[in-house]
C-alpha cells in the first residue's frame, strides 16, 4: 500500500475522524446483546458475575482502531499502564502492578492471559489480531489464577472457527507512515473439524525523531502476528480446541529526551522486541457423573529490550559519558490444568451446589544475558520456578435468590535462581489465597453482593550481591479485598448499570525501600533493597453504564476513583511516604462514548479522562491529568466497511512513565543537575482503513 495515496484522503476527512469503546450491532437491534466471560472457572454471562469486570469487545476495539492492548486500557476503570519501552508491557489494576523489569526478576501482580496461555509480565505482545473480546477481571483472583493475579487479570480471548466459511481483508494506514494488512479466513474442514487463520502485519515509523542520527524510526513498529484454531467435536460429548500463535515485536526504543520533548540524540538506540511462539489445547468432556476440561499452555518467548543509557551522543560536551545497557531474555512457560465440575447428575446437598476442583501446574524458566558498557563481562542469570496448586469451589444457592460462593486455593511454589555473580537463591513457598461471596437477586434483571477475597503474590530476591545476608530475600505480598456491588439490565435490556465500591489492606508490600546501617566509623548507610517494607490501604468505586435510548443511539459511560496510599513506608530514598499516594494509582478515571448509525452510517465519539498520579514510590514527579478525545466515522455495506478514524485528535502531550535522577541528572551541559525526564504516549493519530467481506 502507498502512503502517498492515503494521505490526501485523510486530510479531506479529518473533520470526520472517530473512535469509541462500543459498536453499534447492539442497537440495531434495540437491546444489548450478552456479554459470556470466559476467563472464569465455568462461563457465565458479564451481569451474573460477583465480581467487577470489564469486557472490551471487538466492536470496542475496531473503534478504537486498536493494535495492542494499551490503546483500550484508557477506557478500563481504574486500569494503568507503564511504558519505559515501545509497548506497554505492565498492566496496574486498583493501583497494584509492576512497572518495569531489568536485572532482578519479578513476579507479576497482574495476569495477563492469551487464550489460555500465561504471558504476565511479557504483554509486549498484546496486539489485537483477531480478538474477540478482551475480559479485565478487577481484584484478586486467587482462588482462579494464584500468585500472578494478586490485582487481577487481563485476559484476551481470539475468535473461535466457525462452522461456516468466511473471509475478510482489512487494508489501514493513518499518520506517521502506518500501515497495516489483516486477513481472515475460517470454515470446515470436515463434518466435526473447523478451522481459522489469521495473518496481521503492521508497521509504523513511531511518533518520535532523531536530529543526531536524522532519523524518525528509532521509534518504529513492526509487528507481526499469526493465530491459528482448530475445534473439533471428537464425540457427541468431548470437545477439543487447539490454538497456536506466532507474534513478533520487532520495534525501536528512542523515547527519552533532555529536554522532555519528541526530538531525541540518542547516537545508540535501543529496542523493545519479543517474539513468541505459543501453544494451548482445551478439550471438554461431558460424562455421566461429572464434566472434565484439560487445558494446556505452552509459551517460548525470546526478549529483548535495550536503550541508549546516555540518550546522547559522543561529544555532546566534555564531560558526557557513553553508555548502552541492554537486556536479552529467554523464556519459556508450560501450563498444565485439569478441571473437575459438576454437572446435572451431580449437584450437592439435595441438588442445591455446584462443585469443581482442580489441579494446576506451571513450570517457567527465564534466562538472562546483560550487556552492559559498564561491565567487565556480560552478566548472565537462570530464574526458574514450579508451581502446583489444587483449588476448588462451591456455588450454592441457599434459597431462590442468595446463592453463596465459596473457594481456596493453595499453590507450592520451588524457586532456583543463579547468575555469574555467584550468588544463589532456592526458596520453597507456601501460598494459600481464596474467596467467599454472597449473590442475591434483588429482581429477575438485577442482582447485588459481597465478597471477601485473599489474594498473594510469592516472595522474590535482591540480586544485588554486596546487600547484607538478610536484605537478601523477601517474602510472600498478601492483600484482603472487601467488595460490594450491584448490576442491573433495565429497560428491556436497552440499560446496563454497574458499580462496585472495594477496600484493600495490602500486608507485606514489596516495594523498594532504605535502611541504615551503622559503619566501622560510626557513621550511617542507607542501603537500598526490595523488600516486605510497606503497608497500603486501597479504597475505591467503580461505575459503568451502557444505554441505548434508541435503536440508532448508544452512549457509554464508565467512572474509575482510587484512593492508593501508604499507611507505612519509607522509601529508598530515606523519604516517609506514609499516607502518599501509591504510583500509578489515578484518583480518577473516566470514559463517555455516544455511537450513532443513521442507515449505512455510523458516527463515534469517545473521551478518556485520567487524573495526575506518581510515577514512582522512589521521587515525587508526577504526570499531569489528562483527557484524550477519539473518534470514528464509518460507512457499510453489506460487504464492505470503510472508516476515517482518530485517536487524540486534540493532539495532548501525557506522560506514561517518568523519572528523576535525585542525585544526578542525565544533561552533562547541565552539570548533571537532577531533573525530572518523561516518557510521552501517543500524539495525535489519524487513518483510515477498508475491510471486505470475500
Amino acid at each position: 500500500m502507498s502512503n502517498a495515496f492515503y494521505k490526501p484522503t485523510i486530510a479531506l476527512l479529518l473533520v470526520a475522524l472517530l473512535s469509541s469503546t462500543r459498536g453499534l450491532a447492539a442497537a440495531v437491534e434495540n437491546a444489548i446483546e450478552e456479554i459470556v466471560v470466559t476467563a472464569d472457572f465455568r462461563a457465565r454471562s458479564e451481569l451474573d458475575m460477583a465480581t467487577s469486570v470489564t469486557v472490551m469487545t471487538e466492536a470496542v476495539i475496531k473503534s478504537r482502531s486498536a493494535q495492542h492492548f494499551e490503546e483500550l486500557a484508557n477506557a478500563v476503570p481504574n486500569v494503568n499502564y507503564a511504558s519505559g519501552s515501545n509497548r506497554a508491557r505492565f498492566f496496574q489494576i486498583r493501583g497494584i502492578g509492576e512497572r518495569s523489569q531489568f536485572v532482578a526478576p519479578i513476579n507479576p501482580s497482574v495476569g495477563f492471559l492469551v487464550d489460555n496461555v500465561d504471558f504476565s509480565g511479557a504483554a509486549t505482545i498484546a496486539t489485537m489480531l483477531d480478538v474477540k473480546q478482551v475480559e479485565i477481571l478487577r481484584g484478586p483472583q486467587g482462588t482462579r489464577y494464584g500468585a500472578n493475579a494478586l490485582a487481577g487479570l487481563i485476559n484476551v480471548k481470539t475468535h473461535d472457527p466457525e462452522d461456516q466459511f468466511a473471509a475478510s481483508l482489512k487494508l489501514g494506514a493513518a499518520d506517521y507512515n502506518t500501515q497495516a494488512i489483516t486477513a481472515v479466513v475460517t470454515g470446515p474442514v470436515t463434518e466435526s473439524v473447523s478451522a481459522r487463520l489469521a495473518v496481521g502485519s503492521h508497521r509504523s515509523d513511531g511518533y518520535y525523531e532523531n536530529s543526531f542520527l536524522r532519523t524518525k524510526r528509532n521509534n518504529s513498529q513492526d509487528e507481526q502476528s499469526i493465530r491459528g484454531k482448530l475445534s473439533a467435536e471428537m464425540s457427541a460429548n468431548w470437545q477439543l480446541n487447539f490454538s497456536l500463535s506466532h507474534v513478533d515485536i520487532d520495534n525501536g526504543y528512542d523515547a527519552f529526551t533532555l529536554d522532555n520533548s519528541r526530538t531525541t540524540l540518542s547516537d545508540e538506540p535501543g529496542q523493545d522486541q519479543q517474539e513468541s511462539l505459543a501453544l494451548a489445547i482445551d478439550s471438554s468432556w461431558q460424562l455421566d457423573n461429572f464434566d472434565l476440561k484439560l487445558i494446556v499452555g505452552l509459551a517460548d518467548s525470546d526478549m529483548e529490550y535495550g536503550y541508549d543509557e546516555d540518550w546522547t551522543f559522543a561529544g555532546i560536551h566534555p564531560d558526557g559519558y557513553m553508555s548502552r545497557d541492554n537486556y536479552i531474555r529467554d523464556r519459556k512457560t508450560q501450563s498444565l490444568e485439569f478441571r473437575f465440575l459438576s454437572n446435572d447428575s451431580s449437584r450437592l446437598f439435595a441438588d442445591s451446589t455446584d462443585w469443581l476442583f482442580g489441579v494446576y501446574t506451571l513450570k517457567s524458566s527465564e534466562s538472562l544475558k546483560r550487556e552492559y558498557t559498564f561491565l567487565a563481562s556480560d552478566f548472565r542469570s537462570d530464574y526458574d520456578f514450579d508451581t502446583a496448586a489444587v483449588f476448588f469451589q462451591l456455588d450454592s444457592s441457599l434459597s431462590e435468590k442468595l446463592t453463596l460462593e465459596t473457594g481456596l486455593r493453595v499453590e507450592r511454589r520451588d524457586t532456583i535462581y543463579r547468575d555469574s555473580e555467584l550468588l544463589g537463591f532456592s526458596p520453597t513457598e507456601t501460598l494459600w489465597g481464596g474467596r467467599v461471596a454472597a449473590k442475591y437477586l434483588l429482581n429477575s434483571n438485577t442482582i447485588a453482593y459481597a465478597s471477601i477475597a485473599r489474594g498473594y503474590k510469592a516472595g522474590g530476591f535482591n540480586t544485588d550481591g554486596t546487600l547484607d545476608a538478610d536484605l537478601r530475600e523477601f517474602g510472600e505480598e498478601f492483600l484482603v479485598e472487601y467488595e460490594m456491588g450491584i448490576k442491573s439490565s433495565l429497560l428491556e435490556n436497552k440499560l446496563y448499570l454497574k458499580a462496585a465500591w472495594f477496600h484493600d489492606d495490602r500486608h507485606e508490600q514489596q516495594v523498594k525501600s532504605s535502611i541504615g546501617r551503622i559503619r566501622a566509623n560510626g557513621s550511617t548507610e542507607f542501603v537500598d533493597f526490595i523488600g516486605n517494607a510497606a503497608e497500603g490501604t486501597n479504597n475505591g468505586v467503580e461505575f459503568e453504564a451502557v444505554w441505548y435510548p434508541s435503536e440508532q443511539l448508544g452512549l457509554t459511560a464508565s467512572l474509575g476513583l482510587l484512593d492508593a496510599t501508604f499507611d507505612s513506608f519509607v522509601n529508598s530514598a530515606n523519604q516517609d511516604l506514609s499516607g502518599r499516594d501509591q504510583a500509578h494509582a489515578p484518583g480518577y478515571m473516566a470514559h463517555f462514548a455516544a455511537d450513532y448509525s443513521l442507515g449505512a452510517w455510523s458516527l463515534s465519539v469517545s473521551l478518556d479522562a485520567k487524573d495526575d498520579f506518581y510515577f514512582s514510590d522512589s521521587h515525587n514527579i508526577q504526570s499531569d491529568p489528562y483527557e484524550l478525545l477519539n473518534m470514528n466515522l464509518s460507512y457499510s455495506s453489506e460487504q464492505w466497511t470503510l472508516s476515517f478514524w482518530g485517536r487524540n485528535l486534540t493532539n495532548q502531550d501525557y506522560a506514561v512513565r517518568g523519572f528523576f535522577f535525585g542525585e544526578f541528572g542525565n544533561d552533562p551541559r547541565k552539570g548533571y543537575a537532577p531533573e525530572p525526564y518523561v516518557q510521552f504516549g501517543e500524539t495525535r493519530m489519524v487513518g483510515v482503513s477498508y475491510e471486505v467481506q470475500l
